[in-house]
């Protein structure tokens, strides 16, 4: 009996500790694909993350790769423009480069380098190349957009609002919003 309870438990015990022997996830990490499944006629996928802005001249690269913050926002950026086209239009994204809202800055005490600063002076920026067709494949808008929020600190936002891409998503609406502005949407 105590054997079989022994057992249970560790194997309870086991079962409880995998996140934590788990590998951290990073949004550099070469078996991570870098692209989504297309839905609502969006496909959205993105180049190396390991060179976005947001990595390459962060304060802390070791902070700013982990999570799933890439795919989080290509998975937002699909959903709302998805909501943007019309009946069998279609729309191909790319993601070239990211540069989050805030930066991690080194030297202002100890592990302080591992929290995020949000301050006007480092604005949300995404680059991105997008393709829309219609019905009949033919190319209705296309280019390369570089979005950029210099007044995200100024816009109302929700003050309970502690998602950390919310200035990103915020962005994001806006140029879906602008760009593919529909009356009957």
């Amino acid at each position: 009996m105590k054997r079989v309870s022994l057992l249970s438990a560790l194997v309870l015990g086991l079962a409880l500790s995998g996140p934590l022997l788990a590998k951290s996830r990073t949004v550099t990490d070469p078996n991570t694909p870098r692209e989504l499944p297309t839905a609502n006629a969006v496909s959205v996928e993105w180049t190396d993350p390991g060179q976005f802005t947001d990595i390459r001249y962060s304060g802390n690269r070791w902070e700013a790769v982990q999570g799933n913050w890439v795919v989080d926002l290509a998975t937002y950026l699909q959903k709302q423009a998805g909501k943007r086209l019309a009946p069998g239009q279609q729309m191909h994204i790319t993601i070239t480069d990211i540069r989050r809202a805030g930066s991690y800055e080194p030297g202002r005490g100890f592990n302080m380098d591992r929290i995020r600063i949000i301050k006007d002076i480092y604005p949300p920026r995404v680059t991105l190349n997008f393709e829309l067709k219609d019905a009949n494949g033919q190319v209705l808008a296309q280019g390369e957009r570089k979005l950029v929020d210099s007044a995200f600190m100024m816009s109302g936002g929700n003050v309970m609002d502690t998602d950390p891409l919310r200035y990103e998503k915020r962005m994001l609406d806006d140029w879906l919003y602008r760009e593919f502005r529909r009356d009957d949407a």
